[in-house]
């Protein structure tokens, strides 16, 4: 039980700062998609000009910013969540039931890593965007436009960090299976909590 504990530490630590970076890097990109989507609304109902890029770059932070705070709404127990039968079972019937749907979710998200490396380094990976372009240099004299890969990354990065958060949640389950009171006290704050 203190390999499975140590393990648990272990992928805590890690989930741990690389949840709060993709936090923060989440609340960058939908500060920007609020920025360029009020933009757009701008040029377009008070300059009566629309601008190409903003709907393409609202679209790829709105993806990155899904991909790195779902593992967090995962970890924190954010997703809904229908817990009727959880709470009339008995508390060991109830953590066998969660280990098993977290392993259940854990096969599918590891399904799921196959079709996001498709889509980065597939034929749709392959494509640029319509409108979204990035400078080359500062006198902004040479563009890049932006592959589609960097969209879809998001998909395969969101699904990888979801995949850390639930082999971390079945060895808290599996802790908590075996010693409840160490299990509350390895558990992140939330991972408890349901969305209400």
């Amino acid at each position: 039980m203190n390999a499975l504990r140590s393990l648990l530490r272990g992928l805590q630590a890690i989930n741990t700062p690389l949840l709060t970076a993709g936090k923060w890097i989440g609340v960058f990109a939908i500060s920007v998609m609020v920025f360029v989507i009020l933009l757009q609304v701008y040029c377009r109902y008070i300059l009566g000009n629309a601008l190409p890029w903003p709907d393409e770059a609202a679209r790829f932070c709105m993806l990155w910013m899904t991909g790195l705070m779902a593992p967090t709404a995962l970890r924190e127990g954010g997703f809904v969540a229908i817990d009727t039968i959880d709470v009339i079972l008995p508390n060991i019937i109830s953590k066998l039931l969660q280990i098993i749907l977290l392993m259940v979710s854990l096969v599918v998200l590891v399904v799921a890593v196959k079709i996001g490396w498709k889509e980065v380094t597939g034929l749709g990976g392959r494509f640029a965007t319509a409108s979204l372009y990035v400078p080359l240099s500062l006198s902004f004299d040479e563009w890049y436009r932006v592959p589609r890969s960097w969209m879809m990354t998001s998909l395969l990065v969101g699904i990888v960090m979801l995949i850390l958060v639930n082999i971390e949640l079945i060895l808290s389950r599996i802790v908590a299976l075996f010693d409840p009171q160490a299990a509350d006290k390895n558990e992140p704050a939330m991972i408890n909590r349901g969305a209400e």
